[in-house]
């Protein structure tokens, strides 16, 4: 391989890493954590409004906090997988 071809491969995989960084570090960030749960609220709140439940926003709000508080405690059990269950 040429040292030219060489160069091009290290800045495509230098590239590809950080990529792969910046999109690790969306899926930990409480911004995208706080749109989930915004975007949750809404959904459910608009779907319990459509269905005529009585306060849809109120009641909007518990399985929002649920589906945020799994994707708190996600990371958790990942290292518990990890540790006790995955193998390569």
């Amino acid at each position: 391989m040429k040292l030219e071809e060489l160069e091009k491969e290290i800045l495509k995989i230098k590239e590809r890493n950080e990529k792969v960084e910046t999109d690790k570090s969306w899926e930990t960030s409480w911004t995208r954590k706080i749109l989930l749960f915004i975007f949750t609220y809404l959904a459910i709140g608009l779907y319990i409004d459509a269905i005529g439940v009585e306060k849809p926003w109120l009641n909007a709000i518990v399985p929002s906090f649920g589906f945020l508080l799994s994707t708190l405690t996600l990371p958790f059990f990942k290292n518990l997988w990890r540790k006790y269950i995955y193998r390569k």
